[in-house]
């Protein structure tokens, strides 16, 4: 048996080496799920999975549910069963790596957040990514429930061979009937027909993607019979996670912010989409394989200017260059004081990388924390 863990990247082929070789191939996740009594809640999507899960954790508690939360996350599921502790939910974050080794694996709910080209350098092509992904919901049954992201085709469309199991739906850009939507400044919940106001003012994480990962935990915990009151205090409380779209500090009147989580393209799009003040973006990393075509009205409608960093810089300038003043830095904390020196009053300098954290970094935090560190020697320079 080779058992695969939470956040290796490991390469197909030594994968199907072991197949060939008539060893069984499973997930760490699907080894823990059989020794797991409480039911699970799993959140898979390209982007948001980290703060979605989190987030669902907190409104169990704030219900005073004991709950474990692990998976990709970074705690894995074994640590539930070795803990050997009463737990009410399992809260997991599930990637596409990990679905590939699943057997048994059943959640009692799972969190489709949305689908977007990633992990190129690994799969053959998008489709089989989105194989992949959609093996989440391979044991499911009636009396299971997928909460679904209407506003993204691919997630939607998933739904049709999921028979009788119960659909819940969250949207952005529209009503929805039996679920949770966005009107206005007001998240709107009318699942099983009982209507409940969220107003998104008290939502203190940023951007838009981050209204879209609120919805689907209202949605998933709405399930589970949450108290609407406590979801709301949750939902308020909650201040976000480090490296996704996380203020660090203002310097002159410019705000800086680091977004390393940002690692694929659609995730740098919902950045970007975030701000209505001019952007000096930092990215680049190691590239992906998904190209940076998707960013150019974003560029040349929000990016003042485009630092470039890491191995994929050539790619994207390249793809992008040419839309906006565009520069390169050999390290980050280079691009960092190069985007000080070219920022202005009401600015953002947001990073954004697009791409991996391997060529230059151990993982995203460790990019994360150089960012904040650079932005901070600023800042002490400054004060």
């Amino acid at each position: 048996v080779i058992v695969l863990s939470p956040g290796v990247s490991m390469s197909l082929e030594p994968i199907q080496e072991a197949k060939n070789r008539g060893r069984m191939i499973i997930s760490e996740i699907e080894l823990a799920y059989n020794f797991i009594d409480a039911p699970s809640i799993a959140i898979t999507g390209t982007n948001g999975k980290t703060t979605t899960t989190t987030l669902i954790g907190e409104i169990l508690r704030r219900n005073h549910k004991e709950v474990f939360v692990g998976g990709n996350i970074g705690n894995p599921l074994i640590n539930c069963v070795i803990d050997g502790r009463k737990t009410d939910y399992v809260v997991a974050e599930i990637s596409s790596f990990q679905l590939e080794g699943i057997m048994n694996f059943r959640p009692k709910i799972v969190v489709f957040l949305n689908m977007s080209p990633d992990h190129l350098d690994r799969y053959s092509s998008y489709e089989d990514y989105v194989e992949a992904k959609k093996r989440i919901f391979v044991n499911q049954r009636d009396d299971d429930v997928a909460v679904l992201n209407a506003d993204d085709p691919l997630v939607s469309n998933m739904a049709a061979p999921l028979g009788r199991t119960k659909k819940v739906y969250f949207s952005r850009k529209k009503k929805i009937e039996n679920g949770v939507y966005l009107d206005g400044n007001h998240v709107i919940s009318g699942i099983d027909q009982d209507v409940y106001c969220y107003e998104t003012e008290g939502i203190k994480i940023k951007g838009c993607h981050n209204i879209e990962n609120t919805m689907a935990a209202i949605a998933a915990t709405e399930t589970c019979m949450c108290s609407k009151e406590k979801i709301k205090e949750a939902v308020y409380g909650f201040s976000g996670l480090e490296h996704r779209m996380e203020f660090v500090e203002e310097i002159s009147g410019v705000e800086y912010y680091n977004d390393s989580k940002a690692t694929n393209v659609a995730a740098v799009e919902k950045s970007l989409e975030s701000f209505d003040r001019p952007i000096i973006l930092i990215a680049g990393g190691k590239d992906k394989g998904t190209g940076y075509e998707t960013l150019k009205d974003l560029v040349m409608n929000k990016v003042k200017k485009l630092i470039l960093i890491g191995e994929a810089k050539d790619i994207i300038q390249k793809s992008l260059g040419c839309l906006t003043t565009t520069t390169r830095a050999d390290t980050l904390q280079d691009a960092v004081k190069n985007a000080h020196s070219e920022s202005g009053l009401g600015d953002v300098v947001l990073f954004a990388p697009g791409c991996s954290s391997f060529d230059m970094f151990n993982n995203y935090e460790e990019r994360g924390r150089a960012f904040k560190t650079a932005v901070r020697e600023l800042k002490s320079m400054k004060d």
